[in-house]
C-alpha cells in the first residue's frame, strides 16, 4: 500500500474534507495515512485562502516538498482546497513539480487523478464545481472520538466585499436533509456525542427531504436532537442577515442545543459594515442578540472581527470598541484587514497605516481577553456538563472535556467517562481554561 501524507491549513470545513480525503482514498486498498512526509508516496496539501499570502505559504510548503521529490521522483504532490480553486494552473506555472490540482468540489476525483498521474506523468488538474457529488462519500467515514464536525451545505451567495469564499467555494447548496440525518446517525453508533454543523453560511440552509419538500436550518436543528446517541448540538458559522426568529426559537425548545453561538459581525460601524456589503447594521445585531438572550438567558455570543478595513477611520473604530463592550462578547476571531485578490474590496483604498491596523488590532483583543476573563470567572464555583474527550496531554493523571461555551476542563477521574458526559465542579478558572472536580452520581 502507498503512503498519503495529508497537510491541512484552514476553518473545519477543511478538515472535514481532508476527513473524506482519507476516506476515499483509504477505501481503494491502496493507500494508508502516515504521519511522516518524507515517508510518503502522495503528498496532499488542502489550502485556505482567507489570509493575506495565503499562495506564499502554499509556495514555501511546496519548496519544501520538492525536496523530498527530488530524492525521489515518483513522489506525487497534490494541491487542493481554496488557493488550488482560486489559483488553479498558475500553481503549476510557478511550482511545476506539482502533479495534481484538485478543487474544493473535485475531491472526489483524487483517486482517477493519482492513476492518470501514475501513467502520464502529466499535469492533472478539475477545479470544477460539479455541487455535491464529493458528499456520498462523507457517508462511508468512520470517525474517532466523540465529536464530529458534519458539512450540511457549501459556498455563500452574500458576497460581502472582502471576502473570497464565493469564488472558491462557490453559491450556496445544501446537502439533502435525509443524507444528513444517516450520516450522523451511523456516527452516533460509533460512540460520537457532539455534533458541530458546518457551513460557510450554515443558517441559511435550504434541504430538500425525501417527499421534495425544503428542510430549513431550524427544522434540521430539531431533527439532529431526535437522533438517539447525539446529546450536544453546536453549528458555526452564521451570517446576522439570515438569522431569523425560527432559528432563535429553536433556544427556546431544543435543550441540546448549546447556549453558545458564533456570531460574526466584523464591525461595529454601519458605515464600515455599508463599505463591507454585510446587509445588516449594528441595529439589526443587538436585535438577534436581545431575542436570543431572551430565549435562552444564560447564552454567551463570540464575533469576528476585521480591523484596518478600508475606510475605517478612528471613529468607527470606537463605535466597534463601544459595540464590543454593550455586547459583552465572549470570544472572539479578529484580524487585520489583508486584500483578497479578485474581491471588490481589493480595488478600495487601503488608506489605514499598517501599524495603526496592529495597534487597533492589539486593543481589540486585549478588550476581548479581558472580557473572556470575566466570562470565566463567572464559571467558578459551578457545576458543568462536560463531554469527556480524552486524556490530558498535559497530564496523564487527568482528563479533558469542553463545556458548552467552548471551555477545555481538565480533571481527574476514570478512563471509564471518556466518551460520556459528566458533570463536573469549576475550581481554578483561566482566561481558555478551567480546572475542574469531578462529581460522582
Amino acid at each position: 500500500m502507498k503512503k498519503i501524507y495529508i497537510k491541512t491549513w484552514g476553518c473545519q470545513m477543511n478538515e472535514y474534507d481532508s476527513s473524506m480525503i482519507t476516506t476515499i482514498l483509504q477505501k481503494t486498498k491502496k493507500y494508508s495515512l502516515t504521519e511522516s512526509a518524507e515517508k510518503s508516496d502522495i503528498l496532499i496539501l488542502n489550502t485556505c485562502s482567507i489570509r493575506e499570502k495565503a499562495q506564499e505559504k502554499v509556495f514555501h510548503q511546496l519548496g519544501r516538498w520538492k525536496k523530498i521529490k527530488n530524492n525521489n521522483p515518483s513522489v506525487i504532490i497534490a494541491v487542493g482546497g481554496c488557493v488550488a480553486t482560486q489559483e488553479g494552473k498558475e500553481i503549476f506555472k510557478r511550482a511545476n513539480y506539482v502533479d495534481i490540482i484538485f478543487g474544493t468540489q473535485t475531491l472526489h476525483k483524487l483517486p482517477q487523478m493519482i492513476s492518470e498521474v501514475e501513467t502520464s506523468r502529466k499535469l492533472s488538474i478539475d477545479i470544477s464545481f460539479p455541487k455535491l457529488e464529493k458528499f456520498k462519500y462523507s457517508l462511508e467515514s468512520k470517525k474517532k472520538g466523540y465529536t464530529a464536525n458534519i458539512s450540511i451545505m457549501e459556498g455563500c451567495n452574500k458576497y460581502c466585499s472582502f471576502c473570497i469564499v464565493p469564488y472558491t467555494r462557490g453559491r450556496e447548496i445544501s446537502r439533502p436533509c435525509d443524507d444528513i440525518l444517516f450520516e450522523i446517525s451511523i456516527l452516533a453508533k460509533q460512540g460520537v456525542r457532539e455534533i458541530n454543523l458546518l457551513g460557510q453560511n450554515v443558517n441559511a440552509y435550504k434541504g430538500s427531504t425525501f417527499n421534495r419538500k425544503i428542510c430549513y436550518f431550524s427544522e434540521l436543528i430539531r431533527l439532529v436532537a431526535e437522533i438517539d446517541g447525539i446529546d450536544r448540538i453546536r453549528f458555526t458559522t452564521s451570517n446576522p442577515r439570515e438569522f431569523t426568529d425560527d432559528i432563535i426559537d429553536v433556544y427556546k425548545d431544543t435543550p441540546k442545543l448549546v447556549s453558545f453561538l458564533h456570531l460574526p459581525v466584523q464591525s461595529g460601524s454601519n458605515k464600515i459594515l455599508n463599505l463591507m456589503k454585510r446587509s445588516y447594521t449594528i441595529e439589526d445585531y443587538k436585535s438577534i442578540v436581545n431575542k436570543l438572550i431572551i430565549a435562552r438567558p444564560n447564552i454567551q455570543i463570540s464575533s469576528d472581527f476585521i480591523v484596518g478595513f478600508p475606510g475605517e477611520s478612528e471613529i468607527d473604530f470606537q463605535q466597534t470598541m463601544l459595540f464590543i463592550k454593550n455586547i459583552n462578547f465572549d470570544m472572539s476571531f479578529s484580524f487585520i484587514y489583508s486584500k483578497r485578490p479578485g474581491t471588490p474590496a481589493s480595488k478600495m483604498k487601503d488608506d489605514v497605516d499598517l501599524e495603526e491596523k496592529k495597534k487597533r488590532l492589539y486593543i481589540l483583543q486585549d478588550r476581548i481577553n479581558i472580557q473572556t476573563m470575566l466570562w470565566s470567572r463567572k464559571m467558578f464555583g459551578t457545576i458543568q456538563s462536560i463531554l469527556v474527550e480524552g486524556v490530558s496531554d498535559k497530564n496523564i493523571m487527568e482528563l479533558y472535556g469542553r463545556t458548552e461555551n467552548n471551555r477545555i476542563v481538565t480533571f481527574k477521574g476514570s478512563p471509564n467517562t471518556i466518551g460520556q458526559f459528566v458533570n463536573v465542579k469549576i475550581k481554578k478558572v483561566h482566561t481558555h481554561s478551567l480546572k475542574g472536580e469531578l462529581l460522582q452520581k
